[in-house]
Parts: structure tokens; sequence; C-alpha cells
């Protein structure tokens, strides 16, 4: 199958994306899911509190355009990134597809279908972090290329992927509402917990993604369940409050002490994500919410055995390009 995607030859594995905007480095399994929120705040699915974050933020619930989401959250990432694969590298693995704090694993789930049919297939990777659901894919035989807006996050990528005995393939470091790439280039596209809540105009990310694929190709992305918006962000019985409107739309910002904004996330109900779906071109065709398993014990930001038994935490949109 030829490969369509410019991305592998002539170009150095860390390439930089000329047009900012949505960030392809986003808190999720593989770039910050956990986003675990400052005790108390609703309405955001909250980042864990790192060390590095800028200590005065202020939560705060406003308007937050394109342009400045981008540059905030890829400040945001390129500051925590070291720590945050620190505290779950083990969780994610090196080579693991993982679609959430819950662990449902593609290997099992095959949301993006039979391992064994994923073999010469182009699939893009959105918001990659460290590219571990792309390292996974290469061991089945398929030509991954990871995108992602973060710089550091990719660094660690380029880290993990030093041993010489597993596969290679092309890291990107471009905007998810601007993919550097031909119309048609990929079989398949996907992301855990990567851009689409990250960005203020996700129909562009959708219609970016829905550009670059080939007819028929399957879309499927993970990302924390919009229910969660209404929920304290604690792990424990508190997180089971509601606190906030579902329907409040109004995006999750943290502000320094001179106001700058340095995070933010953004919020959509499931039938909003729905409508911009298919407003794209593509045909929804199951939605999974991933229950908590018994094996799992551990407590990731907001996401915990508690609260996993009892209302969903992630999540996962599984499309095809009408």
């Amino acid at each position: 199958m030829e490969q369509k995607h410019e991305v592998g030859e002539g170009v150095h594995p860390l390439t930089h994306g000329d047009r900012a905007g949505g960030p392809g480095g986003a808190p999720g399994p593989r770039d910050g899911t956990g986003h675990a929120g400052h005790a108390g705040h609703a309405g955001h699915a909250g980042h864990a509190g790192h060390a590095e974050d800028t200590e005065d933020a202020e939560a705060v619930r406003r308007p937050a355009g394109d342009r400045e989401t981008s540059r905030a959250n890829r400040g945001w990432w390129d500051r925590n990134a070291d720590e945050y694969q620190n505290d779950h590298g083990d969780f994610l693995g090196d080579t693991r597809f993982v679609w959430g704090p819950e662990g449902l694993d593609e290997a099992e789930a095959e949301l993006l279908g039979p391992a064994e049919q994923l073999r010469g297939l182009d699939v893009l990777e959105v918001g990659a972090g460290a590219a571990q659901c792309s390292r996974w894919l290469a061991a089945q035989g398929a030509r991954p290329v990871a995108l992602d807006l973060s710089h550091r996050q990719l660094q660690h990528a380029l880290r993990i992927g030093g041993d010489p005995g597993r596969p290679g393939f092309p890291l990107v470091e471009a905007d998810a509402r601007a993919l550097p790439f031909a119309d048609g280039s990929f079989d398949l596209a996907c992301s855990a917990f990567g851009a689409v809540p990250f960005v203020a105009d996700p129909e562009r990310v959708f219609a970016e993604v829905a550009r670059v694929l080939r007819p028929g190709g399957r879309w499927v992305f993970s990302l924390t369940h919009p229910l969660r918006w209404s929920l304290a962000d604690e792990p424990g019985p508190e997180g089971l409050t509601v606190l906030a409107s579902y329907f409040d739309r109004t995006p999750y910002v943290e502000e320094d002490g001179a106001g700058r904004t340095v995070y933010a996330e953004h919020h959509r109900t499931l039938g909003d994500r729905v409508r911009e779906l298919v407003g794209a071109g593509f045909r929804l065709e199951d939605l999974v919410e991933p229950e908590w398993p018994e094996w799992n014990q551990q407590v990731w930001g907001g996401w915990s055995p508690l609260r996993g038994r009892l209302v969903p935490g992630t999540a996962v949109f599984v499309c095809t390009l009408a």
C-alpha cells in the first residue's frame, strides 16, 4: 500500500509544525489523562496538580479562544511532561495501547479492528504524547505516525523509542487543527485522551481528521466522559456530588498571577460530540463507556475504583468516515 503522508523522507523524526492551534499533547492516558484537578472544582476533567505547574494559578470558568488555548496547553505540557511520564509511565507501559484510566486495552477491545488486520495500514495518532499507542501499533505491523503539540512529550517518545529492537516510526510536532498531511493519507486515526477536549474548536480537528483519512477510514478517540464535568473532581465520595450544570459549556481555565491563561479545557455534551462528528462527515458506530475492572486499584487524579464503579469516567467514540 502506498504511503501518501510526507513525514518520513528527508525529515528529522522530531518535526516542528509551523502553525499554532490545537494541542496535540493533551491530558490523557497518553498525554495527560488524569487531569486530577483542584479540590472542590467541577466542570472539568482537571489536571494532576504537578509541582512544575504554575503554583499561583487560579481556576476560573470563562471563554478561551483557540490561540489562547493552544499556547497555554502547549506550555503546560512542555513544563509537566517529565513528571507525567515519571508518575504514569509504568501503568501506560512503553508498548501498550490504553484507552483510559480504567485500563481498557486495545489488544483486547479491538476498537480499531482485529490486531491482525492492522498490518500494513497507515495510522495517525493524534495527541500521541510519548507515543506508547503508536509503538503498539507498529508492533502489530501498522505504519503509525505520532503527532503531538508538545515538544517535551515527543522528546520522551524519542527516549522510549531509543531501543533499537523496537519498530521506528515518524514523530511530528504539529497542530491537530492543521494537520500537515496530504488528503487521504491514512487508513485509521486514533487518539487516547489527546487534543479533542483541549481545543476551542474541536469541529476543526474532526474536519482535519476526515480530510487526511481515506474513504471508509476509521476514527476512534477517547476523552473524559462529559458527565464528569458536572461532578466534583475528586476520587473519593465527594466526587459523586453534582456541583455544576452538565449543560454549562464555559471552558475551565487556569490563570497565573498576571491573568494569563496557563491551561484551558473545553467541555461539550455527548450530543454536541455526535453533532460535531456528523458535521465532519463521520458515522458513529459505537460509543464505549468502559466499566472499572476489579484488577485496577489505582487512583489517577479524579479517577478511582469508587467513582469508576458508579459513574462513567471515559467515553470512547468509534467512527467511520461516511
